[in-house]
């Protein structure tokens, strides 16, 4: 408008002065008027606008007002000139002043309408977010954290917060909370009451009911609030509106800024009083969400309790088959086996599916009744029985008594003190016997028995088992006599070979002696490129195959190719338990599974052990390796007999396909080994593809190792000291030495960063023992008190840990009762004799244990008495679940654990207090000392550092 008042001047003479001014419905009143103008000729104008009266037509004086053509506007114009204008000339003056003052306002008008409906379109958008979020499968936080970020949108609202409010209990919850300078983190489920917060703005705005803005200073008091430096610091400009459900307040909504002033005009207060009801809106919408899915999950609790009782009732029917089935099998066994061996271990994975048969033989009486035998038997504890006379046994009492026999381990002692059985081998703690019949004659017995209290036999597992018996007493009879048939044929046929061996035999050591030389070569070439238990091909020859086909796909001549690293999961539990030639059987078995799963021209090798390498080659891309793999984890996975027994391998299995940065076939082994081990870190039986993601990371792996390997040698690991506390006055009885790493690069580490990468590579006890000399080195400055330090079980299994450990003491005059060592359940069980011996070597020098993380492990009463423990540490889980809204199974276990240390005269430290409410009901239930972030944290000098806030800021 200046510029328009400078142009309306411009066209009269020299020396004249112009002023113009308006009101309007959209941009309120205003006015301008050209430098050098006298007041009087503003007021003239202004005067115009309401009196018509006032408006003037001279020669050297002008003052015109007009309306718009809508009526919602009025304009005035006042000139005056120090020389005089004709009619004409001042008509056609007002004429352009009118126009170009009319067209302007309207100009004005519009930006201000396109304003506001940009707002309003922002508001909409707003709103239509926050439906949305509403309805989202989100969880609470991070809905809020998106609302947050939708206000954000519409004003300054980088320092925000949400609270509910329970006006019955007259308390709040902070759901969000965001603060560019105060640090709390909220903690939807903690609730905080008007008694604990008395001086909080929070409160006071859902007392007052209404949306409140201002400097903090202001806002206190206007609501009588005053300062409390604990809730925060002030702020420039803080608006907070309460959300309401009908007439009552039930949240609130609270923005702040603390570098602008005035951030926030009334405009603000009434958009975020609209977003507030829509946010209540979302969070009604959002509790109701989670209160539907409770009650669908009760229905769906109630359908799977009806689902397990029609479960049940099929169960018992199939048992019925499966009973019916395992009689026809026998029968069928009775007739087709080859032999008694086979017949005797096709009906032992017969009876295995009915009953637990892990243990399981069976017996016959001799000819002439007076011995014993035992054509079969597979037992864990019991490898071989042998034959034996008769004597009172429990399978001679069967024998005797032509009765079953069912017992459990008291029963076995009372028959065993009552001097009428007597056991034979290893004890069991649960006993059953049939009887064998053979035409009425009991003839002998079989049993099956358990070494576990877990597995007790049954009187239905007595009844099924008697009711095969008799089925298998009559398959024994038709294969004793099918054996005999065998027998005479078999040696007819011997006779008959005997004779023609002899006619042949001549004529055969002709052919031999030529050939052997021819298969000698043979045979040597072959060994040196193959594997001599499954005739593969051995790793050499791998390497061989690799090289070839490298150099054909580097000239740009061959096909693409990939190697596929297989190993078997948990082999050597196949070794260990059932024995090396088992695990042999099982080897040779998994290779002729994957040879008939590959092409011809695929290439299987074993490496070793239970290692395979699969060289394939591809035109169709990577995907026919992937269907390859999953091939073979799938034939592999099929239940085979080995040893008597069926087993259901798997194996977890690596791919590495061919880029130009290999160089050998080595690097394209190792990268598919590196795969594999993947592929085993996911869950095994199952395959995974070697990528650059997977490189970087063991390169990133190797470079850690290498930075803790220095950070050895260079002493970067340092202890930081957490008090441990008298929970009564809060007095310090001692510290535990927590580790750290004082990284080069990445600054303090903790523990939970490296620690895993320490144990694989075996160098976290150099690590263990560069604490134990730095504690040890701060009990020699003197103190008081006592330094607690972690003892992991790898220590336990060095013999002279304990001297090593002592001797540190001695080198700088330290008193060793002054530390303790916090050792864990695991640790008590992995070598339990040495572990008490140097438990008992450390306690003679006045170094006490402590048994860190008590009810996470065993927890059993046995080791508690057996080992020299003299303080239990309560696991922060339980102490988590204790105090205000605490769980009481937790307060339950707490209170368990304290009555035992009571009774076994143990001291009891609680980890991880953090509330005071933890503290209080920890000194009721009688726990004298504790630890935690409520009582002070780590430091890196004992007092060095002070304990955190016992109360977050809220404003």
């Amino acid at each position: 408008m200046d510029r328009i008042v400078a142009i309306l001047r411009d066209l009269l003479p020299t020396g004249a002065s112009v002023a113009v001014c308006w009101r309007d419905w959209a941009l309120g009143s205003g006015g301008s008027m050209a430098p050098g103008g006298s007041a009087g000729l503003r007021r003239s104008a202004e005067l115009a606008l309401s009196d018509p009266d006032a408006e003037t037509d001279e020669a050297q004086s002008v003052v015109h007002a007009w309306d718009n053509a809508d009526g919602n506007a009025r304009m005035a114009v006042a000139a005056a000139m120090p020389s005089p204008l004709t009619g004409g000339e001042r008509q056609s003056w007002l004429t352009l002043a009118k126009t170009l003052v009319m067209a302007t306002l309207d100009s004005s008008r519009a930006q201000a309408r396109i304003v506001s409906l940009e707002k309003s379109k922002r508001l909409q958008q707003a709103l239509y977010e926050i439906a949305d979020l509403a309805s989202a499968d989100l969880e609470m936080p991070e809905m809020l954290r998106r609302i947050h970020a939708v206000v954000g949108s519409l004003m300054s609202a980088d320092n925000c917060y949400i609270v509910l409010y329970d006006d019955q209990r007259r308390s709040v919850r902070f759901l969000h909370f965001v603060d560019q300078k105060d640090t709390y983190v909220a903690d939807p489920e903690r609730e905080f009451t008007e008694e604990e917060m008395p001086n909080s703005m929070t409160f006071a705005l859902l007392r007052h009911g209404q949306p409140v803005r201002g400097p903090s200073t202001a806002v206190r008091q206007k609501m009588g609030v005053v300062r409390d430096p604990s809730h925060g610091p002030d702020s420039l400009d803080w608006l907070g509106v309460p959300m309401r459900r009908e007439d009552r307040v039930c949240g609130a909504i609270v923005v702040q800024s603390y570098d602008t002033p005035g951030s926030y005009a009334d405009e603000d207060r009434a958009l975020l009083g609209y977003v507030a009801q829509h946010i209540l809106t979302a969070l009604d919408r959002k509790h109701a969400h989670v209160d539907l899915e409770r009650r669908i999950e009760a229905r769906t609790h109630e359908l799977q309790r009806a689902n397990r009782e029609l479960q049940a009732e099929i169960l018992e029917r199939k048992r019925a088959e499966k009973l019916q089935r395992a009689l026809f099998r026998i029968a069928e066994l009775a007739i087709n086996s080859e032999n008694l061996e086979r017949f005797y271990a096709d009906v032992h994975a017969v009876v295995d599916e009915l009953i637990y048969a892990r243990n399981f033989y069976i017996a016959l009486l001799s000819d002439d009744g007076e011995t014993l035998d035992f054509p079969y038997s597979i037992d864990e504890r019991d490898p071989m029985r042998l034959s034996r006379k008769l004597t009172n046994g429990l399978t001679e009492h069967v024998i005797a008594s032509c009765r079953p026999l069912l017992a459990d381990r008291a029963k076995l002692a009372e028959l065993g003190a009552q001097g009428k059985v007597h056991e034979y081998g290893p004890h069991a703690y649960s006993w059953l016997g049939v009887p064998l019949y053979r035409d009425e004659e009991v003839v002998g017995v079989i049993a099956v028995q358990s070494y576990s209290p877990d597995v007790s036999f049954s009187p239905h597992d007595q009844n099924l088992l008697t009711f095969v018996a008799h089925n298998i007493g009559n398959g024994l009879a038709k294969q004793r006599a099918q054996q005999h048939l065998r027998a005479a044929h078999a040696e007819l046929e011997r006779r008959v070979d005997d004779r023609t061996h002899e006619l042949a035999e001549t004529n055969a050591k002709l052919l031999a002696q030529m050939g052997e030389r021819l298969r000698a070569e043979q045979r040597l070439t072959h060994q040196a490129t193959h594997d001599g238990l499954t005739g593969l091909p051995n790793r050499p020859h791998l390497l061989d195959r690799l090289s070839a086909a490298i150099n054909r796909a580097r000239h740009g001549d061959g096909q693409e190719f990939a190697v596929l690293f297989l190993d078997l999961d948990r082999f050597k539990l196949v070794n260990d338990s059932i024995g090396h030639a088992a695990g042999d059987e099982l080897l040779v078995e998994v290779s002729r599974r994957i040879t008939s799963t590959v092409r011809g021209n695929d290439v299987v090798s074993r490496l070793g052990g239970d290692e395979f390498a699969i060289l394939i080659e591809y035109a169709d891309g990577l995907e026919s390796a992937r269907d390859l793999s999953q091939r073979i984890l799938s034939v592999l996975g099929r239940p085979m007999w080995v040893a008597g027994r069926e087993l259901f391998p798997s194996a977890s299995l690596g791919i590495a396909a061919w880029h130009p940065r290999y160089r050998n076939g080595e690097e394209l082994l190792r990268d598919a080994d590196a795969a594999m081990y993947r592929a085993k870190a996911q869950g095994r039986d199952r395959y995974a593809v070697f990528d650059e993601a997977m490189r970087e990371e063991a390169m990133q792996s190797l470079d850690l190792e290498a930075d803790l390997r220095r950070a050895i040698n260079n002493h970067d690991f340092l202890p930081f000291y957490q008090p441990i506390k008298r929970l009564e006055d809060g007095a310090v009885i001692g510290h535990e030495a927590l580790l750290r790493w004082q990284h080069e690069r990445r600054g303090l580490l903790l523990p939970a960063e490296f620690i895993s990468l320490g144990e694989d590579s075996g160098l976290i006890e150099q690590v263990d023992w560069l604490l134990y000399e730095q504690v040890v080195g701060q009990l020699a400055r003197g103190g008081e008190g006592y330094i607690s330090v972690n003892v992991s079980p790898r220590h336990f299994r060095s013999p002279d840990f304990a001297d090593r450990l002592l001797a540190m003491f001695y080198a700088v005059g330290a008193d060793p009762a002054r530390m303790r060592v916090e050792i864990t359940e695991v640790a008590l069980l992995d070598d339990a004799p040495r572990t008490l011996r140097t438990l008992r070597t450390l306690r003679q020098h006045g170094i006490l244990a402590q048994l860190d993380d008590f009810g996470t492990g065993f927890s059993a009463l046995s080791y508690l008495h057996r080992f020299p423990i003299s303080v239990l540490k309560i696991d922060r889980s339980f102490i988590a679940g204790i105090g205000g809204e605490g769980r009481p199974e937790s307060l339950a276990l707490v209170r368990a654990i304290l009555a035992l240390a009571n009774t076994l005269g143990i001291d009891t430290i609680a980890e991880g207090v953090e509330t005071e409410e933890q503290r209080q009901a920890l000194i009721e239930l009688g726990c004298s000392y504790g630890q935690g972030y409520l009582l002070g944290r780590p430091a890196a000098q004992i007092g060095g550092l002070p304990a955190a806030p016992m109360h977050p800021n809220w404003d």
